[in-house]
């Protein structure tokens, strides 16, 4: 029978015994005690305590009260989703900037009790609350690191040990490559530039590896940033380290750096925002063309919103060596915008932009048209991208049915999915086409989603007797730099697109 009654039946059995406990002599105390250490399987120390007249105010008491109720769990997971399901240690600073610019906009209701109860929890709290919830597919690694080129023997080398504490403005420029398996072919590209001092990230896709539009993409990258730049620190690929960037960052008054070849720790501080940023949001499919692009242009137009106004980051703030034994402490989380602001260092102008930017962000939008991004991406993976650009679709969001989906499949993204398809090398061939581009050029601009095969079909049936089958992989190298040339145009217009649907954007109603 030991151990077998209720809580609340030993609390009764103990007041009862208690008072006739009190009363009896040794010899009797001891036949109490046996029987009521054999009626409740208590330690016979413990009964004692129980019994005794020191403690006998004192009554067996179960779980204390849960000091947060169903109602912070519900609007924890509507934050929780809302931010893109960070960790709980972002999440907490995250909660005083997040929750008033889902109330500003008409996304949750909450009273006072409610809001300091929100204000108040604890990363651990979030990580027991959620915990249901939290359901994560796991991710490989891949990147493909370029190297080399003739320029960079005249820019100086920076260590990760020589950035001290800059002021914003000094960013670090990476590529990541989107090629899937096969490093083989043109594919898309996306340049990640990362202020050092506050985190602050700028992702501007290009259609290819190019020179020309790498300096491209650093020119509208120098527009979105809302502080002028001072600095820039390359790694050494051939992208960077030609004659037409470097002297174009020489001549706006950027300081042009490098890291060493083969230390991609120099270069931490963009390393580790292509994997928190790009690969989270973008996975390791493989896209080509100017539709690819265009569709990152729309996703990283709103994720620079939600990841440098509402996101807050980890930042280093020293690092230690004993031995072998290395020590590193960090800075409270905090968004790039908060840090830009705080930093002391920025001029009235540029925290204008700042707070004018974030007055008008919606969190919930940003995440709409980051998740649309995401499905239109989904379905172009591992494909040509050469279809045409869907018109974009009302910015609407269901948080609610998002995470019931999440809670049955798991955070698993259309971007994850990745069929394996291989890609062959296309050999250099002589372009004979030179006297045909204007015609092709025509056909192209009224049919952009036609293929190389049908391009050389009406050529053929124009021109028999100089074109063959054989000239199909001259055609298609003419396409795809046709498509090339119309990634710029793409890329200037996505960044305006989406901010002038936010500012006209109706609030949707509350959760």
């Amino acid at each position: 029978m030991a151990g077998t009654i209720s809580m609340a039946a030993r609390a009764e059995v103990t007041a009862a015994i208690r008072e006739r406990y009190l009363a009896s002599g040794k010899t009797a105390k001891g036949a109490i005690l046996d029987e009521f250490v054999a009626v409740t399987g208590l330690h016979r120390k413990h009964a004692i305590r129980l019994l005794s007249a020191k403690n006998a105010s004192r009554r067996l008491r179960g779980r204390p009260k849960a000091r947060y109720g169903r109602a912070v769990a519900e609007a924890l997971v509507l934050l929780w989703e809302a931010s893109d399901r960070v960790c709980s240690k972002r999440l907490k600073p995250m909660i005083p900037v997040l929750l008033p610019a889902l109330e500003r906009h008409g996304q949750i209701v909450v009273d006072e009790e409610l809001r300091a109860a929100l204000l108040s929890v604890s990363p651990a709290t979030i990580d027991r609350l959620l915990s249901e919830l939290r359901i994560a597919a796991a991710q490989g690694r891949r990147r493909r690191a370029g190297f080399s080129s003739a320029v960079r023997r005249s820019v100086p080398v920076r260590t990760f040990a020589d950035w001290g504490d800059p002021p914003p403005g000094f960013v670090e420029v990476d590529f990541v490559a989107h090629s899937g398996p096969s490093a083989t072919g043109a594919f898309v590209q996306t340049m990640v530039l990362t202020d050092i001092a506050t985190g602050w990230t700028e992702c501007v896709p290009v259609v290819m590896r190019a020179g020309a539009l790498a300096l491209e993409a650093l020119q509208i990258a120098e527009g979105l940033f809302p502080f002028p730049l001072k600095g820039v620190d390359f790694d050494n690929d051939g992208a960077f380290m030609n004659a037409p960037v470097v002297d174009w960052c020489r001549a706006r008054g950027l300081e042009v750096t490098r890291s060493r070849a083969y230390r991609k720790n120099d270069q931490a501080w963009v390393e580790q925002k292509n994997g928190a940023i790009v690969r989270r949001l973008v996975g390791y499919g493989r896209f080509e063309g100017a539709a690819s692009a265009a569709a990152l242009v729309r996703l990283y137009a709103a994720a620079r919103l939600h990841v440098n106004l509402f996101q807050p980051s980890f930042k280093l703030r020293e690092r230690t060596r004993i031995g072998a034994r290395v020590t590193k402490r960090w800075h409270a989380p905090a968004t790039p915008a908060d840090r830009t602001l705080a930093s002391g260092r920025l001029d009235a102008a540029s925290a204008r932009r700042i707070e004018d930017l974030r007055s008008r962000a919606d969190p919930v939008i940003a995440l709409a048209a980051i998740r649309a991004a995401q499905a239109e991406l989904g379905g172009r993976v591992d494909q040509r991208g050469t279809g045409p650009v869907e018109a974009n679709a009302p910015i609407v969001i269901d948080i609610a049915a998002a995470l019931e989906d999440a809670a049955r499949r798991g955070e698993q993204r259309p971007i994850h999915c990745r069929p394996y398809r291989r890609v062959k090398p296309i050999p250099k061939r002589p372009s004979m086409l030179d006297a045909h581009r204007c015609e092709i050029d025509l056909w192209l601009d009224a049919e952009p989603e036609i293929t190389a095969v049908e391009v050389l079909a009406r050529l053929r049936a124009r021109h028999p007797d100089r074109f063959t089958e054989k000239h199909l992989r001259t055609v298609q190298r003419m396409v795809r730099a046709w498509r090339a040339d119309q990634a710029t145009r793409l890329i200037r217009s996505g960044t305006a697109a989406l901010e002038a649907a936010m500012a006209t954007a109706a609030p949707t109603p509350a959760w």
